[in-house]
């Protein structure tokens, strides 16, 4: 179980910052119906993140992903190919990235936050988990890290869920600060959605970069021995 967990801890990390998802909770916090629709797009989040990592893990035991507890050729092939993508990803933002001095400018939906229904901020989240490129490849790729490992499906299961708390925890944070702390946390709040806007862009090409290392690494590591 321990090996499994710690195949994932980076993906959930990864999972974890995503700007524009923290800056949406923060965003509904200071809105109408405030706390109902950031309530319901963390728990949307955590479920879209738990639905696409079951589904990949049961596709990757179900074609064998390790052999004999190491992995098999096609999951090596398979994080080289997802470490690549990555790349484009950060390649993509990095493009896209305002010029010096130039303010960030925010997804034109931001606009819309205001007054959101709880559902509508379900289906955001889940747009945000599961289709967000960035979610997506960590996502199967902490599932292939696990399923590789060969380890009982009741360990499987815990590290997936491990998984989905660390992929929770940042989006996560701005509502336990408004919770605990309520007008109080007004400034902090503000704050973070300050820094994430104006770091969007470097936060999600660093982790690209980092986790297409480590995928990659891994893959040509298994492929050489």
């Amino acid at each position: 179980m321990g090996g499994a967990i710690g195949e994932v801890l980076a993906f959930g990390v990864g999972v974890a910052v995503s700007p524009l998802a923290v800056i949406a909770v923060v965003v509904m916090l200071d809105a109408q119906p405030g706390r109902a629709g950031a309530a319901a797009f963390l728990v949307a989040w955590a479920a879209g993140l738990a639905t696409v990592g079951t589904l990949a893990l049961l596709l990757a035991d179900e074609v064998d992903a390790s052999d004999g507890g190491d992995p098999a050729t096609w999951v090596s092939v398979l994080k080289i190919v997802l470490a690549a993508l990555l790349l484009v990803v950060a390649a993509r933002q990095w493009r896209a990235r305002p010029d010096a001095g130039e303010q960030p400018e925010l997804p034109g939906w931001m606009s819309s936050l205001d007054g959101i229904t709880p559902a509508r901020s379900a289906r955001l989240a889940l747009l945000f988990a599961c289709v967000k490129p960035k979610n997506l490849l960590l996502t199967v790729g902490a599932a292939l890290a696990i399923a590789q490992t060969g380890a009982a499906p009741a360990a499987q299961a815990v590290a997936l869920a491990v998984f989905v708390l660390l992929g929770s925890l940042a989006p996560g944070i701005p509502f336990a600060i408004h919770v605990v702390m309520r007008e109080r946390g007004a400034a902090t709040l503000a704050a973070i959605r300050a820094w994430m806007e104006r770091e969007n862009t470097t936060i999600i090409v660093v982790l690209c970069l980092v986790l297409a290392a480590k995928l990659a690494g891994d893959g040509l590591s298994a492929l050489a021995g």
